[in-house]
């Protein structure tokens, strides 16, 4: 089974899209390219849609409103695992994602995680390659991609990355966008304000140390310091868990979701 992408006419961002898939065609936990369906109007050069890899447990933003609850972190570090090993095959090859997000997060019913939709990604011509343009998805921008005036003397594109997950990762455990108060609107001000100048999210006591220093090394507010890919992968909240365990509570929770009859 395939997922088809639909892309209205004359959407530039297509080409670039499955240009970079193809790039990324070995990478590990990125989702695939099967074929790029020509616009009759435009041809080749304009793909009117894409066949995917159909991944059957949806993303993880679906996962999390189906299940109705936070995830835990037994789950979440299979997550986080398999989104940074996705990551650095992706940064290896210059490729930067610019909006990961859980709805760009999808899922095996075995518990594999891919990243998906390439729209706002960018191959890099050098490794420091400004590419701070606002594109992507406002709420998982880190601050400088927010506000590139006031970082630019601290900005890698590879860090941005990382603050991204880090977002995405805290709000699978509280189980709402963890920046703002539940219920705010996330507009362009209040995030602003979040992002560039708010105090680190409080987390619940509950959390483990591992899993509190996980975040707070993704969610520095200056990239210099921000943790990067590959120490992530060998913080002990990734590298001192069983990373089959841990997949199997995540596939565990596919399969409830999927028994729900939402999926």
């Amino acid at each position: 089974p395939l997922a088809l992408k639909l892309f209205a006419s004359g959407d530039l961002s297509a080409a670039r899209e499955a240009e970079i898939l193809r790039l990324a065609a070995d990478a590990p936990h990125v989702v695939r390219l099967h074929a790029v369906v020509p616009s009759a109007a435009g041809g080749v050069e304009e793909p009117a849609a894409q066949a995917l890899e159909l991944m059957p447990g949806g993303s993880l933003a679906g996962l999390l409103r189906r299940l109705g609850r936070p995830m835990g972190e037994r789950p979440i570090a299979a997550v986080a695992r398999q989104a940074l090993l996705g990551l650095e095959a992706l940064h290896a090859l210059r490729i930067v994602h610019r909006d990961l997000k859980p709805s760009n997060l999808l899922l095996g019913a075995d518990g594999e995680v891919k990243i998906a939709d390439f729209g706002a990604c960018k191959v890099l011509r050098r490794r420091l390659d400004p590419c701070a343009s606002y594109v992507g998805t406002a709420a998982y921008m880190s601050p400088e991609r927010f506000d590139p005036e006031a970082y630019s003397g601290d900005y890698d594109p590879y860090a941005a990355d990382v603050w991204s997950l880090g977002v995405a990762i805290l709000e699978l455990y509280l189980g709402h966008f963890p920046l703002l108060p539940v219920g705010q609107r996330p507009d362009w001000a209040a995030l602003m304000c979040a992002i560039c100048f708010g105090e680190a999210p409080e987390m619940p006591a509950a959390a483990s140390e591992e899993f509190r220093d996980f975040v707070s090394r993704c969610l520095e507010k200056k990239a210099g310091r921000r943790a990067s890919v590959g120490e992530l992968l060998e913080h002990p909240f990734i590298a001192e868990r069983d990373a089959a365990d841990a997949q199997r509570s995540l596939a565990a929770l596919v399969a409830e979701a999927e028994q729900s009859g939402d999926l």
